[in-house]
This record gives structure tokens, C-alpha cells and sequence, in this order.
């Protein structure tokens, strides 16, 4: 009997998000649960439908082999259930949808393994200022690179020979049944190249590559986010035998600013207000991430936690030449240690505000509405 489509299953689109699935699952099988249809067997033939297609498509390599090629990229040849997909199944799926997988780019089918160095990674850490303009920073990576003695080859001499590696057969990698998957990894005789050397060389020997620290400049572009990574390809590790070499990955961290905050490409400033100031209102001096100074007039009256938007001041936007805008948050601070004098004016102050509705409506509002709830008891 001919299964529906997964998609069909549970009702969505193909290009539906992860959190599309979900909630389609769920709905599904609150609905058709066997505990809330007792004895309704179509329920709960439904209910295992509802699961299977869930269970495939929420996992993305799954998901890809199904899309690629249906209900057929779940069947073993004898129905097992996960056990050894040869002639036909997962294990050809496989090959032709991850062949470049641990590092065999490339190669002739059925042929050895190209050789592929590792990838490393790299921390950078820059100033807020830096990620708004843009920066060279320097590096100094461990490294593996290619054997002067042996240029490269694990040999010694001028003979350079090397045999066939027997555990790959020559391949470069090996296949292992992890669950419903079979996973492929470099060959841990032969480190992938698929041979194994005669006569290793005296300097590396027989790995082809030796360790070493490199320095290098990397350019971080104007824009870049807190936990951005960049990829430098072919800055990795060297592969020896002629190989490939990996690739860098730097991962880039920003240091707080001390009065900048920033929210993606819109910048926020938090300026302390007197009394005084929030009351009267006037202009305050605030600067702007770029370097340059802005004014921004305060109104009479401002309250605490009130924004002012400054257009474009904010921060730059990753490969363009927009920018976000920067945000004044108002915090009125009350003032401490006041002097003699500080202390008659607001008790003068205070006793003109009583009863002022109009002066601190809010204040006026919630102690009226105390004093009805009370009265009210």
C-alpha cells in the first residue's frame, strides 16, 4: 500500500520551518493520541502516520534524503528496519548526497579519497569602535604545514614510494552504522590519504605535514555582530600528498562599550537626568558612535524612561552603507546628600506640589486611587 506524502501528512508546505512541523505535529497527535480515541483504530493508524512523517522530516539529513527521493530512501531491500542499506539503499543515498564528506572533494567515483586538512578556528576580539568601522586584526594560529624535507609527500629519498592502506583499501575513509545512518570518517590508519608510506620521512615521519604557528592578518568588515564567523578558506590546516587544505575559521567577540549598547543595527544610550533638567527641559550634548557629537533637546517635563530616536546615527549595517539609529533613553536621577539649602528648596517645592494634580498627575491619580480603596473598606 502506497504511503501518503509526509508533507500531505501533516499539512504543511514543503518549505516549512522547523517550528511549522512542530506545531503541526503537535495538533496532530493531541488529536488523534489512542489515549483520547479509545478502540478507534483509524485514530490511531493515523496517530502512527502523524508520528512517522514527523519523525523523518524534523531531522534535516532525513528530510533531505526524502525530498530527494521520497518514501524510497527509507527502504532497506529486505524491509530491516536500519540494518545495512546496500544495493540501492541509504548507503548509495548516501554517497550521492554527502560526497564531499570528511574532505573527499571531487574524486573520481569509486577512486581514492583526495586528502583534505583539518579546519581550525581562531578568536578575535575587538572594540565596539571596530566593529562599527571595520578593522585588521593579527593573528597567530597553530597550524599544520606541508614538510619541507619530503615536499610534502611522508617520504624519505628520492623513491617517495608508498603501498595501498589495507584497512581503506585505498579509499581514504571507512563506514560505520551509527542508528539509521551510515557515517563516514577519515581512515585512522592511513589519516585519509589512502596510502601508507615505505620509508617515512625523518623530519615529519610520514605525516607530509608538520606543526607550526603562522601569523596572519584578517579584515573584519564594518558591521560585524557579536558572534559572527568568518571563513578563510583554505587557511587551515595543509593536507600533504598534494591534498587540500582545510579551512579558518575565526570567531569574533566584541567588547562592551562603556555608553554604548547596541541592538543589532540601532545603537541605545542611556543619559542620567537632574530633576531639574527632566523638569525645565533643554539641550544636552550626547556623542555618536561614529565620533562625532549630536544635540538632542529635551522637552519640559520629560519623564524617566522616555526615548528620543536620532536617525542614522546609529550603527553601520554589515555590507552596505545604511545605518541603524541611535536610541536616548532618559533615566531622571534622584539626587542624594543634599545640602541645607537643596533641602529648603524642596520643601518648598513639595509643599507647592501638593494637591497640584496637574504637576504629577500619575503620582496624584494612583494616591486618589489608594485613598478609594480604603474608603471603600
Amino acid at each position: 500500500m502506497a504511503k501518503n506524502d509526509f508533507y500531505a501528512t501533516l499539512g504543511v508546505a514543503r518549505d516549512a520551518s522547523a517550528d511549522d512541523l512542530k506545531k503541526a505535529y503537535r495538533k496532530l497527535a493531541m488529536q488523534f493520541h489512542p489515549d483520547r480515541n479509545q478502540g478507534d483504530k483509524s485514530a490511531e493508524a493515523k496517530f502512527r502516520e502523524v508520528s512517522e512523517a514527523y519523525e523523518i522530516l524534523k531531522d534535516d539529513q532525513k528530510r533531505a534524503a526524502y525530498d530527494r527521493y521520497g518514501h524510497a530512501a527509507f527502504e532497506g531491500n529486505g524491509g530491516g528496519g536500519g540494518a545495512g542499506f546496500e544495493g540501492g539503499g541509504l548507503g548509495d543515498i548516501f554517497d550521492q548526497m554527502f560526497g564531499d564528506f570528511m574532505g573527499r572533494r571531487g574524486g573520481a567515483a569509486g577512486g581514492r579519497a583526495a586528502r583534505t586538512g583539518g579546519d581550525l578556528r581562531a578568536d578575535a576580539e575587538i572594540d565596539l569602535s571596530e566593529a562599527f568601522f571595520g578593522a585588521k586584526v593579527q593573528l597567530r594560529v597553530q597550524t599544520r604545514v606541508n614538510c619541507e624535507a619530503c615536499d610534502g609527500t611522508g617520504s624519505e629519498g628520492k623513491e617517495r614510494q608508498s603501498d595501498t592502506c589495507t584497512t581503506c583499501g585505498g579509499m581514504g575513509k571507512v563506514r560505520a552504522q551509527q542508528g539509521f545512518f551510515l557515517v563516514e570518517r577519515a581512515c585512522p590508519t592511513c589519516g585519509g590519504s589512502g596510502r601508507i608510506v615505505r620509508n617515512p620521512c625523518r623530519v615529519c615521519h610520514g605525516a607530509a605535514t608538520v606543526p607550526r604557528e603562522r601569523s596572519l592578518q584578517v579584515q573584519i568588515p564594518a558591521g560585524v555582530e557579536d558572534g559572527t564567523r568568518i571563513r578563510l578558506s583554505g587557511e587551515g590546516e595543509a593536507a600533504g600528498g598534494g591534498g587540500t587544505p582545510g579551512d579558518l575559521y575565526v570567531h569574533i567577540a566584541i567588547r562592551p562599550h562603556v555608553i554604548f549598547q547596541r541592538e543589532g543595527a540601532n545603537i541605545l544610550v542611556r543619559v542620567p537626568l537632574r530633576i531639574s533638567q527632566a523638569a525645565l527641559g533643554g539641550d544636552i550634548e550626547v556623542p555618536v558612535i561614529d565620533g562625532s557629537r549630536t544635540r538632542v533637546k529635551i522637552p519640559a517635563g520629560t519623564q524617566s524612561g522616555e526615548q528620543f530616536r536620532l536617525r542614522s546615527k546609529g550603527f553601520s549595517v554589515l555590507r552596505s552603507a545604511a545605518r541603524g539609529d541611535m536610541y536616548i533613553q532618559v533615566a531622571v536621577e534622584t539626587p542624594q546628600h543634599l545640602t541645607r539649602r537643596q533641602r529648603e528648596l524642596m520643601e518648598e517645592f513639595e509643599q507647592e506640589a501638593t494637591g497640584h494634580a496637574k504637576g504629577s498627575p500619575e503620582a496624584e491619580g494612583f494616591f486618589a486611587k489608594v485613598k478609594e480603596f480604603f474608603d471603600g473598606k
